[in-house]
């Protein structure tokens, strides 16, 4: 359990906007999975109507 917590620990002080998945097999963790997204800024185009 400290192995995964560990882990866990990593993963949220370095994800900004996302999620992280747990995944139980007979009760143990198994697996943990980070999906992070990326927010980018609009950009501004020549046709933008004012």
């Amino acid at each position: 359990m400290q192995e995964v917590m560990a882990h866990l620990d990593q993963m949220l002080t370095t994800i900004k906007f996302g999620s992280i998945t747990l995944v139980v097999q007979d009760g143990k963790v198994i697996q943990i999975e980070k999906n992070e997204k990326v927010r980018l800024q609009p950009t501004t185009t020549i046709n933008k109507p004012k």
